[in-house]
């Protein structure tokens, strides 16, 4: 009795969370099934990628870049596989648990069933029944004889529907399990499929390496005169970022000088309404003082002169204006007003949470020094660089005004565009349909992506900056 007592208390704990740990199991299958679509499309999209670089003449680091994005998500697609194989076999083995239940049950109730027959063949005789019933001492305990008969007939009517109703579920569990067991097959089948592919794949990238280490001081040369053309392409967008702080701190200073002008004028035109206002107030005065004395000379001459009225107060200074709170967040000089202040804000809210810019695609390269993992060479990148479709459209981070759009030698177009303090720039652009000076929204296209023939496939960089400081694009646009 004790034990039962402890173990009550663990049962409602258990009754308890079961709602909450189906609901977690839930989840846990629909994110699985999500990452299953997202890694299928992103596969498709590789593959489309390393289709594209395939048609190059030679190999080079772009078809290099998608075989090792092609094993990353097949891995990944691998790794998926064998979570939903474990779901599979905790389904598997819960579908046994209710199997062997159920048969349990289904032979207890056999059982019971078989003694039911039993007892009522050897009472078969209607005149036992009669007897039975009639033999007894009363009417009541007559009627309660024959509503036990009834209830007794009742009893085994629905033993034997409990009979069927088990039979049915235990059919629809075997099946279930069998379902289950069909699944997991599939899923190994296609398990060790991708295994086989993946090592096909591993193989082709180890010959395009084996070829691309022949060519490693040509490939290390092109990345230096990347380097150095992307430089040029940094100096200029600095030189115009720099071209509108100096430009917004000229028209601060400007509005600043203004306003102490008026301020000034202001101040000088009330010292001026004042000091008339004494020297009306002070005339006034003396008239009074005159007039007050011919009047007392004339009714009484030995009477002492009355003293003159005092002058009226002079009008007290209107009190300053209160000098507003000075604000928390430090403001930059490119947020000389409310909107520019709000705008700076929304985009910083929005950091890690930036769309991409192109509607599909991968991402070929990262913000900073980015290290080749199969050959020794090293690409230094100021953003985030994207590939998609050829011709594939190229869309806004962040609402804002477009500032400026030139033209890169031998790299198409450029598109900056601010944001209050900060702006993002497009570059390598094919084609562009906005002009400075215009206010674009988010997710708004804003040109082309310039087709690369290394990775044949349009390609924008996409570079952030607050102020003339350059920013880690990495943590401002969102991941997969």
């Amino acid at each position: 009795m004790m034990q039962l007592k402890k173990f009550i208390p663990l049962l409602i704990l258990a009754l308890a969370l079961a709602p909450g740990l189906l609901h977690a199991q839930n989840q846990s299958r629909e994110e699985l099934e999500r990452r299953k679509r997202e890694l299928q499309k992103e596969m498709e999209e590789v593959q489309a990628t390393l289709k594209e670089t395939k048609k190059s003449s030679r190999e080079n680091l772009g078809q290099l870049r998608a075989l090792r994005n092609k094993i990353d998500v097949r891995s990944r697609m691998i790794r998926n596989i064998n979570e939903e194989i474990n779901f599979i076999n905790g389904d598997i083995n819960s579908a046994l648990r209710d199997v062997k239940t159920l048969q349990r049950d289904l032979d207890t109730l056999k059982e019971q069933y078989a003694q039911l027959i039993v007892s009522a063949y050897k009472n078969r005789s209607s005149y036992a029944l009669l007897n039975f019933v009639f033999s007894a001492k009363s009417f009541n305990d007559a009627v309660k004889r024959y509503k036990y008969l009834q209830q007794y007939r009742d009893f085994r009517r629905r033993q034997a529907d409990n009979i069927v109703e088990t039979q049915e579920q235990l059919r629809i569990k075997v099946k279930n399990l069998q379902d289950q067991k069909d699944k997991r097959s599939t899923a190994l089948t296609t398990e060790q499929k991708e295994r086989e592919t993946l090592e096909k794949d591993r193989k082709e990238k180890d010959e395009v390496l084996s070829k691309l280490k022949g060519r490693e001081k040509e490939l290390a040369a092109d990345i230096a005169q990347k380097q150095k053309d992307q430089k040029k392409v940094q100096d200029l967008i600095r030189a115009v970022i720099r071209k509108e702080i100096e430009a917004a701190r000229k028209k601060a200073e400007a509005e600043e000088l203004a306003r102490k002008k008026a301020a000034a004028e202001e101040k000088k035109r009330r010292e001026e309404e004042r000091q008339r206002a004494l020297a009306a107030a002070r005339e006034a005065a003396k008239a009074a003082a005159a007039n007050n004395a011919a009047n007392n000379n004339t009714a009484n001459n030995n009477t002492a002169a009355p003293t003159p009225a005092a002058p009226p107060p002079a009008p007290k200074p209107e009190p300053p204006a209160p000098t507003p709170e000075r604000p928390t967040r430090v403001v930059s000089v490119l947020e000389a007003s409310p909107e520019a202040v709000a705008l700076s804000e929304n985009f910083e809210i929005n950091k890690g949470k930036l769309p991409w810019p192109v509607e599909s695609g991968s991402i070929i390269g990262f913000f900073g020094p980015q290290r080749n993992p199969d050959i020794k060479i090293v690409q230094d990148n100021d953003g985030m660089i994207f590939a998609t479709r050829k011709g594939g459209n190229v869309k806004a981070l962040f609402k804002g005004e477009v500032r400026i759009v030139f033209a890169i030698p031998g790299g198409g177009y450029a598109v900056m565009i601010r944001h209050g303090q900060y702006f993002t720039n497009y570059v390598g652009l094919s084609s562009f349909n906005v002009k400075t000076g215009q206010q674009v929204s988010t997710g708004q296209v804003i040109g082309t992506a310039r087709t690369n023939e290394e990775e044949s496939a349009g390609v924008v960089e996409v570079q952030i900056y607050k102020g003339d400081k350059l920013q880690n694009a990495n943590g401002w646009i969102k991941q997969r």
